[in-house]
């Protein structure tokens, strides 16, 4: 570093300039550690981080079907708090906070949290994306939920009174007009399935809810139930 601001300053006394203060040294010493790491210019990496921003924000860049219910319900997430739960999958996640939500990510196991954390630092997220290392069982939202996206380990290990409880606790949570998504495992079709949420359970749960089901291409239905306005 002492060698790059000797350089600063024998370019400097080179150049035509009234008086060599420090203020220019600094910037002389900027300009030589740029062009020697080779970054670009801030119209550049704007432009830059501008295109890679609208990458993010395409559901197939994470991995996800663009005609998936996730993708049609949520696309209008900006500023509006997410709760993705069983975040093993980090792509719902980060799909997400590139669409402007506050996304809180809830998942059992550490590894998968650091992965979704660490998944949204590289891709710059990371103001947006909040990891929590918990079960649903033993958590609840600090915030107003616009949407809830479950995968189906999200409620492995809970008993039928203990997964009442938990969606009891999001339903409270949700604002009138949230949406709540719970992938589940169409029987028969997966080894995992006594992890599924069996939908004629999460059906029971939701009444008063406007719910649809949709099976998609890989054989999971996702159940989708979105909160009704209170009536006065």
């Amino acid at each position: 570093m002492l060698k790059i601001g000797d350089e600063a300053v024998e370019a400097l006394r080179k150049a035509d300039q009234i008086a060599l203060t420090e203020i220019l040294v600094w910037q002389e010493v900027d300009r030589i550690i740029s062009r020697r790491l080779r970054l670009p210019a801030y119209a550049t990496w704007k432009r830059r981080r501008l295109k890679m921003l609208e990458e993010y924000r395409k559901p197939e860049h994470w991995g996800l079907d663009p005609n998936a219910m996730l993708v049609r319900e949520l696309a209008d997430t900006s500023d509006r708090h997410v709760l993705v739960a069983g975040a093993e999958r980090e792509g719902p996640a980060l799909y997400l906070a590139a669409r402007g939500a506050a996304v809180t990510a809830v998942e059992p196991a550490e590894d998968a949290v650091e992965r979704v954390v660490r998944a949204a630092e590289a891709a710059g997220l990371t103001e947006r994306v909040r990891g929590y290392c918990a079960d649903l069982g033993a958590w609840a939202p600090d915030v107003a939920l616009h949407a809830v996206v479950c995968t189906p380990s999200a409620f492995t290990g809970l008993s039928a009174q203990d997964r009442a409880r938990v969606i009891e606790v999001l339903q409270s949570a949700t604002v009138d007009g949230g949406v709540h998504l719970v992938e589940t495992i169409v029987a028969g079709t997966d080894s995992t399935v006594d992890e599924a949420f069996p939908i004629e359970e999460l059906t029971s749960r939701y009444s008063g809810w406007t719910i649809s089901v949709e099976r998609s291409a890989n054989r999971r239905e996702t159940f989708m139930a979105r909160k009704e306005a209170a009536v006065a």
